[in-house]
């Protein structure tokens, strides 16, 4: 039993922190995914004037 409770202590950190850090990069993805849309937007339209 006590085998299976060190288990899930060593074992369940780093799962909640990849969890953890994996919504903190998503949120700054999705922002950079933006940016990088509004960015060729801006280039469209300078090519085209």
């Amino acid at each position: 039993m006590q085998d299976i409770i060190a288990n899930i202590a060593n074992i369940g950190f780093p799962i909640v922190l990849c969890i953890y850090l994996l919504t903190r990069f998503e949120s700054k993805i999705d922002k950079l995914s933006e940016s990088i849309d509004k960015l060729s937007e801006k280039i469209l339209q300078m090519k085209n004037n």
